[in-house]
């Protein structure tokens, strides 16, 4: 595990970091919320949600699973409504339209009642088991906790063809270049956070959607958040719908912006707490 920011792992909370303050648990609300961004996952759903739902069930843990449906045009929606019928855990938010990975995770994370927030692809490429390791690097000090498919490569059960992981690894060092990241792995789709440090962050992002992992992680930094990176285990799916060409161009892009936006000083502003009474629990 590696850990970035201003203060040593375990150090309490605190400094002018400009975040929204952690206020006390209620226990009416879940301790975790785990977001899923599902777009036209109509085939794969139904299996993800019964392994994060078992999970949390064999784990006894206080949590929430937030489906949020990207404009899905192949009854996606539906079968997640079926699901929850019996499994409480679940809920659903709608997009209107398709607006992209992006937007839908800033959605669901900022639509959370978790105490602990965290995203993960619709195809569990990493288990979701490995949300321990997050939760743990949470609760030893950090703010946000990533995880990474490049720190330790033998947990790659099923790696991505040569051609992605050289065009991976591209976009990665030019991410880590002209943006100033540290981190091993940026575009790892399994990422925690304490509920301020999520609200924060994704009050602030910008970009709707492949590009947004450096634009977050830019803000976490750029805002003092201490984030620890954290090595987890990762199957390739070859289903994945990412065009390393056209996706590839686009997050490049996505990078200028960033850099442009940093320099108008648009990740400095003050943000709102969100607070829970006033988000809707609906299905």
């Amino acid at each position: 595990m590696r850990y970035y920011g201003k203060s040593l792992p375990g150090a309490p909370p605190g400094g002018d970091r400009g975040q929204i303050e952690a206020v006390d648990i209620v226990s009416e609300y879940p301790h975790y919320s785990i977001v899923i961004p599902a777009y036209n996952e109509r085939a794969r759903i139904p299996a993800t949600l019964e392994a994060v739902v078992n999970c949390i069930r064999e784990r006894d843990w206080s949590a929430e699973v937030v489906v949020v449906n990207d404009g899905s045009r192949d009854g996606t929606a539906d079968v997640v409504k079926a699901f929850a019928v019996n499994a409480p855990e679940v809920r659903l938010i709608e997009n209107p339209g398709n607006r992209g990975k992006g937007y839908s995770v800033r959605s669901g994370l900022l639509h959370s009642f978790g105490e602990v927030v965290m995203f993960t692809d619709a195809d569990l490429s990493a288990p979701i088991e490995e949300a321990e390791g997050l939760f743990a690097a949470i609760a030893q000090g950090a703010d946000i906790a990533i995880g990474s498919r490049w720190l330790e490569r033998k947990r790659q059960t099923i790696r991505q063809p040569l051609y992605r992981q050289f065009f991976g690894r591209c976009f990665n060092g030019v991410t880590r270049l002209v943006m100033g990241l540290p981190f091993a792995d940026t575009q790892c789709g399994f990422k925690a956070f304490t509920r301020a440090a999520a609200q924060t962050v994704f009050q602030l992002q910008t970009i709707d959607r492949w590009g947004f992992d450096p634009e977050i992680l830019f803000i976490a930094t750029k805002r003092g958040f201490r984030i620890a990176e954290v090595p987890v285990s990762w199957a390739h799916d070859e289903r994945t719908r990412i065009s390393y060409l056209k996706d590839g161009v686009r997050m490049v892009e996505d990078i200028a912006h960033v850099r442009w936006n940093a320099l108008l000083g648009r990740y400095d502003r003050k943000v709102e707490r969100i607070h829970r009474a006033g988000l809707a629990k609906f299905k």
